[in-house]
């Protein structure tokens, strides 16, 4: 019995001799996979650095070295989050492993996480009081947390810039960082740079297409660039994704409130119900009076109402407001000419028909618009013979008659004989002006160039400069003798037929 005991005792001391024997083996094993891991970092080679400390934690998972070598390549292909993982591990197995909280806090850093990252190096340093780079690092992330702070009170009081000025200054320490570069790329939309921060939101979603923030910015960029439905369902994949994100939340609801709202006025101006269609529009308005895009849109839309009402001032005011928010606004300036056109107002009517000619030079109708404004800016300026008579610009040759003949005697100079020097003048003046307009308009050949705005000196038709106004007079009332009459006139009769 003693023999088989003894025999027993030596078999399992063989054993354990041989499983101490196999586990020497697979320590060395991983021992030589991580060392060739380390060669691979150093080369950066860092995928095939992963790989390789992945096939040593296999053989030994509780290496503490092995996994803070595996975050650290991890942080070099910019998985923060996988490198954090690591760095955490590395520290469960060996809390006193100042490395792993090294990796830890700039993992977290990476990940925009400052105070966890602080907490890590904090931890460290506790570790090792005589650390340098410790403390070198701690300066750098205190200095990136104070940026933070400012950016958010920045933030708050609505000075967008400063942000874009402290996020930059963040990422001087952290250049990958997607919260930096997010609310970087945020307030620049918030600043109307959409195109540079879609360029930053696009780049992050092609490494991470359910990037909720990242998306968020896109609709945000969508929604202020007047595309609603699309930035719409940009919100709507963000809330998919993060059910309670805030800022998406309140963006859905303002843009579908918006849309809805819009095509509720869109209705009714369509319907002819003009008031309805211009009190909608105003609703809209005051939902988000940072969209220029949609605002530029609702002031036109709002423009046109008013045009249908007869309110052209309204109309005016509307496009003005519109063309502030966005000067590209086409439509804005041919409806706010019109309007000008319809005053009078040519000067600046050919300002915005200049302008939309300008904006699409393809349009041939701008071009003509501008033209015939053109032409009635030109003809404005000329002495207006139709107000001079007092008829209007389709008054027949009868008319025209008449409206003669009664300015003509209104203002003869000889009605004003004991009127000061300054009157006479004045009424001489007139006189001459009445006989000038008389003679183009009675004149058609000369009224029909006249009426096309074309000059009559182009032709050798202005000669009014040579007309006696007085010998006009006579030659159009006729019967004149040398007596003063009754009517106050000297020197001639007239005779009414």
């Amino acid at each position: 019995m003693v023999e088989e005991t003894e025999i027993e005792n030596q078999n399992n001391q063989t054993k354990d001799h041989e499983e101490n024997n196999r586990t020497d083996d697979l320590e060395n094993e991983a021992e030589k996979l991580k060392n060739e891991g380390n060669v691979a970092y150093r080369k950066g080679n860092y995928l095939n650095a992963v790989e390789l400390y992945t096939k040593s934690l296999e053989i030994c998972p509780n290496s503490a070295s092995a996994y803070g070598n595996r975050a650290a390549a991890y942080f070099m292909l910019k998985k923060y989050k996988e490198s954090l993982n690591d760095s955490m591990k590395a520290i469960s197995h060996d809390p006193a492993y100042v490395k792993g909280y090294l990796r830890e806090g700039k993992a977290n850093l990476f990940l925009g996480d400052i105070s966890k990252a602080i907490a890590s190096l904090e931890k460290a340093k506790s570790i090792d009081p005589s650390n340098s780079t410790i403390d070198e690092e701690l300066i750098k992330f205190k200095a990136v947390k104070n940026f933070s702070d400012e950016a958010n009170i920045s933030y708050d009081k609505g000075d967008f810039r400063k942000v874009v000025y402290l996020m930059d200054r963040c990422l001087n320490h952290s250049n990958d960082c997607y919260k930096f570069l997010l609310f970087k790329a945020e307030c620049l939309a918030l600043l109307g740079r959409y195109q540079e921060a879609q360029e930053i939101a696009n780049e992050i979603v092609v490494k991470d297409q359910k990037n909720s923030d990242a998306l968020y910015v896109r609709g945000m960029c969508l929604y202020y660039q007047g595309n609603s439905e699309v930035a719409f369902q940009h919100f709507q994949r963000v809330l998919q994704y993060e059910p309670d994100h805030q800022k998406a939340k309140v963006f859905y609801k303002s843009s579908k409130k918006l849309h809805n709202k819009k095509e509720q006025g869109n209705r009714e101006f369509k319907a002819g119900n003009w008031q309805n269609a211009y009190s909608l529009y105003t609703e809209c308005l005051e939902i988000d009076n940072k969209n220029k895009s949609i605002n530029s849109i609702l002031y036109f839309n709002r423009a046109n109402a008013s045009f249908k009402m007869n309110n052209i001032d309204a109309c005016i005011e509307d496009c003005s407001k519109a063309i502030e928010l966005d000067d590209g606004n086409l439509k804005a300036y041919l409806r706010r000419a019109k309007c000008y056109m319809e005053t009078e107002n040519y000067e600046a009517a050919v300002k915005d028909y200049n302008q939309a000619y300008k904006l699409d030079k393809s349009n041939k109708e701008n071009y003509r618009l501008l033209k015939d404004a053109e032409l009635q800016l030109k003809k404005s300026l000329r002495k207006d013979y139709y107000k001079i008579l007092g008829v209007k610009k389709d008054a027949s040759d009868d008319e025209i008659k008449k409206a003669y003949r009664k300015s003509a005697l209104m203002h003869h100079p000889d009605r004003f004989p004991d009127a000061s020097e300054e009157v006479k003048k004045q009424e001489e003046i007139k006189f001459k002006e009445i006989g000038e307009a008389y003679t183009i308009l009675s004149d058609p050949n000369k009224k029909a160039r006249y009426d096309n705005g074309q000059d009559l000196e182009e032709y050798g038709m202005h000669d009014n400069d040579h007309i006696d106004p007085n010998v006009l007079f006579k030659a159009f009332f006729g019967n004149i003798n040398g007596n003063r009459s009754r009517n106050g006139f000297s020197g001639f009769e007239f005779s009414f037929g």
